[in-house]
């Protein structure tokens, strides 16, 4: 079946690769994309104190339920602040494995919406998720960033689940449906920010700097997110001004040979085709990474070669607009 499906793929998309333009060979690699992965932090400082642990019950909107911090980042248990969006989770996702696999909850959280950092992986086609974790098994899922360290867990992760475990986990994410999660705005100017395991938060008071060629995706509460992990937090993406528009031709047309229009595999509406992903309205730091990480061969499993010759001739700046535009796009009615 897997065999049939990639052929499937490859037929469909051959004829429209074929159109684009062969990549420079002195083409310069530019470094990887610090506003995508997230990954300049500095080091704690030499002696630097850990916070002592808050013990104090605490609340989010929308959720009769309370639990300490303590509670809310258990890697073998953390909190699910509204279990009525999901039914029940398989064991793998709700408490991992001891002592090798933390919950996928944890990190996707309980209704897979995840955040910035890492995945979305509600609504992903099963073949598609499993697949993936494929991969990441056998070393062929890595990052251009080499300080991305959660893609190294998940490799980690992988290696030591069982196939029924992964497929679990497919299905259970795959039956929640995916629905908005992400304003893009398009902006000059973004708020300031650090960078906190990955993501980036605002920093207090009402600093701003200009955007460049960079999105900016922060979560509209930082507290909410940040500290309590919250899946009815959502984020914002500042994009640079225009950059949608740019991202609308490329995606569409595929920018008159530049690229493949990504409707061809990823459905009209980019709701996904078969076991070829969805796009529409997710994270625009996720797709810039994964568009940079196939571009740059950190990325070689099963579906890849697809991928690549579409993304050989993308600049820095290509990348931000169709992150912007895919984002910034209405989640199907099929996918809500």
């Amino acid at each position: 079946m897997r065999n049939s499906l990639w052929a499937l793929l490859l037929a469909v998309l051959a004829p429209a690769l074929m159109g684009i333009a062969a990549p420079q060979q002195d083409k310069p690699k530019e470094s990887p994309l610090p506003w995508a992965y997230g990954a300049d932090a500095p080091p704690p400082a030499p002696g630097a104190q850990a916070a002592q642990p808050d013990a104090s019950l605490r609340h989010v909107a929308g959720s009769d339920l309370t639990f300490t911090v303590a509670q809310v980042r258990d890697g073998f248990g953390p909190a699910d602040w509204h279990p009525g969006d999901h039914g029940a989770m398989p064991d793998i996702v709700a408490h991992g494995k001891k002592p090798d696999v933390i919950a996928c909850a944890l990190c996707h959280y309980p209704n897979g919406k995840g955040r910035a950092e890492n995945a979305a992986v509600s609504g992903l086609p099963v073949a598609y998720f499993i697949q993936q974790m494929m991969d990441f098994k056998n070393g062929v899922r890595n990052s251009a960033e080499p300080r991305k360290g959660n893609t190294k867990r998940m490799a980690a992760f992988a290696k030591v689940m069982t196939d029924d475990e992964i497929r679990a986990a497919a299905e259970y994410f795959g039956s929640i449906p995916w629905t908005p999660w992400i304003k893009v705005v398009e902006a000059a100017n973004v708020p300031k920010t650090r960078i906190a395991g990955g993501l980036f938060l605002r920093l207090e008071g009402n600093e701003t700097e200009p955007i460049g060629n960079r999105i900016i995706e922060v979560p509209d509460d930082t507290e909410a997110t940040d500290t309590l992990r919250d899946d009815h937090s959502p984020f914002t993406a500042y994009a640079p001004i225009g950059s949608i528009k740019k991202g609308e031709a490329l995606v569409s047309t595929g920018g008159a040979g530049k690229t493949v229009a990504c409707g061809t595999c990823h459905g009209a509406n980019l709701e996904g085709l078969g076991p070829v992903p969805p796009l529409a309205g997710r994270s625009p730091s996720y797709i810039a990474r994964q568009l940079y990480d196939i571009q740059h061969g950190a990325r070689n499993g099963l579906w890849t070669p697809l991928m690549q010759k579409a993304v050989a001739q993308l600049t820095s700046e290509d990348i931000v607009a169709i992150s912007a535009y895919i984002a910034s796009r209405p989640v199907p009615a099929a996918a809500k």
